[in-house]
């Protein structure tokens, strides 16, 4: 990846934290997909599991099942289906 990729789009990061806590305190269950769908693409593929992880080590979501990918860009692959946690982050 080169530095002019990372800076096209610097705020991408932040922007899949809040869209994480969004979708973890109006969705039941989601996945990478729900946020394919309410975010941008990021500059590099390997940003949406970066994300997710980030949001579970905080403590906000854990992973309960897995799922086959409706995205074409996954090409039908395995993900994680998330919810958020009971224990911490969000309140309702």
């Amino acid at each position: 990846m080169t530095a002019a990729a990372v800076l096209e789009d610097a705020d991408w990061h932040l922007d899949a934290d809040l869209a994480i806590l969004r979708l973890a305190i109006t969705e039941p269950e989601f996945t990478a997909d729900a946020l394919r769908k309410v975010l941008r693409p990021a500059p590099n593929p390997n940003w949406v599991g970066l994300a997710f992880g980030r949001a579970s080590r905080n403590g906000l979501i854990e992973p309960v099942a897995y799922q086959t990918s409706t995205s074409k860009t996954r090409r039908h692959g395995s993900l994680k289906v998330w919810r958020r946690t009971t224990t911490q982050g969000v309140t309702k």
